[in-house]
C-alpha cells in the first residue's frame, strides 16, 4: 500500500483559489490511479476528480468540472488539485485515495487514504 498525506487546505474567500497537494511514500506512485474526494459536515464523502497512472486522462464529478484541475508529478510522487472560483458549498475535509492500476469514482474502490486537508470557503 502507499502512504498518503495531503497540505494546502485553509480559509479563503468565495471566488479565491487553493492548490491541493498529496504527497506519496513508495517507490510504485506511477502504478496507481490518484482521486480526490470530500466530505461536508453530515454527508457522505463525495468523488471529485480522479487521474490515470500517467495522467493521460481525468475525470471530474459535474459540481467542479471548469474550476477544479487535478495533475499528478510521477517524479516527485505527487498529485495536485488546483481549485479555482471556490463557492461556500466547496466547503468540507479534502482527501487523496489512491487505486492500483485502474480510475475508479467510487470511495469503496479505493484502498489507501490520506488524513485529509480541510478546506473552507467563506461568503
Amino acid at each position: 500500500q502507499v502512504q498518503l498525506v495531503e497540505s494546502g487546505g485553509g480559509l479563503v474567500q468565495a471566488g479565491g483559489s487553493l492548490r491541493l497537494s498529496c504527497a506519496a511514500s513508495g517507490r510504485t506512485f506511477s502504478s496507481y490511479a490518484m482521486g480526490w474526494f470530500r466530505q461536508a459536515p453530515g454527508k457522505e464523502r463525495e468523488f471529485v476528480a480522479v487521474i490515470s497512472r500517467r495522467g493521460v486522462s481525468t475525470d471530474y464529478a459535474d459540481a467542479v468540472k471548469g474550476r477544479f484541475t487535478i495533475s499528478r508529478d510521477n517524479a516527485k510522487n505527487t498529485v495536485y488539485l488546483q481549485m479555482n472560483s471556490l463557492k461556500p458549498e466547496d466547503t468540507a475535509v479534502y482527501y487523496c485515495a489512491a487505486r492500483l492500476l485502474v480510475v475508479a469514482v467510487q470511495p469503496a474502490d479505493f484502498g489507501s487514504w490520506g488524513q485529509g486537508t480541510q478546506v473552507t470557503v467563506s461568503s
